[in-house]
Parts: structure tokens; sequence; C-alpha cells
């Protein structure tokens, strides 16, 4: 019998969403998208997501959910997820999670907390306060408020986390640790059987650099340039992400396509080794690891023994 729950998880450029479109056909499972950035439409390219093709072939979810300026936290993902799990389990469909971002997996099999409201016009005030400083200078109010979740940020999480870090204590009087202690969780906890992806360091360095000059072959530098006519820049959430911060001077005359390559390169480099550490030390000993330089049909052929155990 197959397990109800199956997650796919890995580092980018490991080869999760072509795997996951051969597991989802042979056991009747459709795909929910894990990832933070493939949340936000009219950013397909940089973000790598499924292609149409693959898209015709097994039901897609969580994609294009959000506009580039909006913000989608892990709470809104793990709402969003639980509803398409229970319609697809009604319909007896396979739900599969596929993705890299890690903090969706946990909000999703450790559940945060109900969040306290909180007042819309002085929330909207301090974010755009937040927001003209710079990483150095949010980090160190953090550090100062909530120590506890500087010190897992430290090692990167992005200024959405950061800023919101700082929210709930500057809100609240209470730091974002204490609210994870005290305040009951939303859900349940989810169980999924986890199949983790890896790929030797210099393998994994390789297909990061061709699938960056595929993305630009792909036109990621016009997509870009659509997102900033339609009035998206740097300070969108969604415009914040690896791929697109590099290429915007490009765009805007400031730098060459060559010099912004190798920054995408370098910043993916850096973004998915803090991804292989947050899976070597978050996940449960259960999680099954896969060699990622198998073919996708050796690689599915586990995933299908390995849910039948």
């Amino acid at each position: 019998m197959t397990r109800p729950l199956i997650a796919i998880v890995g580092a980018t450029a490991t080869g999760k969403t072509g795997l996951s479109v051969e597991v989802a056909r042979r056991l009747g499972g459709e795909i929910i998208s894990m990832d933070s950035r493939q949340v936000y439409r009219r950013m397909d390219i940089g973000t790598a997501k499924a292609s149409p093709e693959q898209r015709a072939l097994v039901p897609h979810h969580g994609l294009d959910l959000a506009d580039p300026d909006q913000r989608f936290s892990a709470g809104q993902f793990a709402t969003y997820t639980r509803e398409r799990i229970g319609e697809m389990q009604a319909r007896g469909a396979l739900p599969l999670l596929v993705g890299g971002t890690g903090f969706f997996l946990r909000a999703l099999t450790r559940p945060i907390f109900a969040e306290p409201a909180l007042d819309p016009r002085r929330r909207s005030e301090l974010t755009s306060h937040l927001a003209e400083l710079d990483d150095h200078a949010l980090h160190r109010w953090l550090r100062e408020l909530d120590p506890e979740s500087a010190a897992r940020l430290e090692a990167g999480g992005g200024r959405q986390r950061l800023i919101r870090g700082l929210e709930l204590p500057l809100l609240t009087g209470r730091s974002l640790t204490w609210w994870h202690r005290n305040s009951p969780p939303e859900d349940e906890p989810l169980d999924p059987l986890i199949f983790l992806l890896e790929l030797p360091r210099d393998e994994l360095d390789r297909r990061i650099g061709q699938r960056t000059s595929a993305m630009i072959e792909d036109g990621l530098v016009g997509e870009v340039a659509g997102l900033l006519q339609s009035g998206y820049d740097e300070s969108s959430p969604g415009m914040s992400a690896t791929g697109y911060r590099e290429i915007i001077p490009v765009v805007r005359g400031e730098a060459s396509i060559e010099k912004a390559a190798e920054e995408v390169r370098k910043s993916t480099r850096s973004y998915s080794r803090r991804q292989v550490t947050w899976f070597r030390n978050q996940l449960p000993e259960t999680a099954i690891r896969l060699d990622g330089t198998k073919s996708p049909d050796q690689l599915a052929h586990e995933i299908l023994e390995g849910s039948r155990r």
C-alpha cells in the first residue's frame, strides 16, 4: 500500500521537478509545489517552474498564487496546502509535496503557532520603515529582540524572514521565538514519507551553472524587464529572489549580462549550500536519501518501492 502523503525535497537543481512528474504519473498523484518563489505570478523562468508540457501531464498546485509585491508566508502555504491535500485525497489522488523550501515543509510537519492579530496600519508602516534598512541593520536589531531567531537566520533566510522576525516583537512585545513556544499550533502535524535528493557538490555546482545559462537563453532578462515595467522592483518580496535581483542591473544598463550571470551562479550555489545544511539537520531520521546522479526512471522506481514499505 502506498503511503498517503509523499514529499520529494532537495537543493535547487537536483532534478526534483522532472522526477516528481514521473512519480506522479506512476502513482496517480498530483504535485504541490513547495517553493517559496514559485508562488509568484509572472516569475516563471527564474524560478524554474514546471513547463506547460509537464503541467499537462500531471496536475500542479501551489503555483501563481500571489503577485510579486505581495508577501506569502509559510503559514499561508500551510493553509493552502492542507486544503489541496484534503481535496486530492477525497478524489483518490496521491498528494506529492515537491520543492526545496524547508520552512514550507516545516510548516506542515511542525505546524506554526496561531498568529496574533496585528493592526494592519501599524504593520504596514513598520514594514515600510524596516524595508529601508540594510540586512546588517536588520540582523543587528533581531539579535537584540530575538537572539534565537537571529541565530537561525545568520546563515541566510532572506529579508522577508528578517522583517517578519522584527514585526512581532515590535508590534506585540513578544518575540517570534516566544510565540512559537507559548501559542498553540494551528493544525495537527502531517507525517509525509520524505525522499531527499542528494548530489555531490561538484555535480550540483555544474547543474547550477547549466541551469543559469539555460534561464538566460530562455529569456530571463526579458522576464525581469517586464516585471520592472509593471511597477515591481527589488523592494517587492518576490523580486528579492536569486536570479531576479542580480538581473535588475542588467535591465537598467548598470551591469553586463556576463557579470550578472556569474552573480546568479554564485548566489545560487550559496543558497544550495544552505539548503543542503538545512535538510541535513532538520529532516527526520526516517527520511530516505536518494542518489540524484541516477536516472529519473531508477529514482522513480526507488520512490515507488520505498512508499510501499
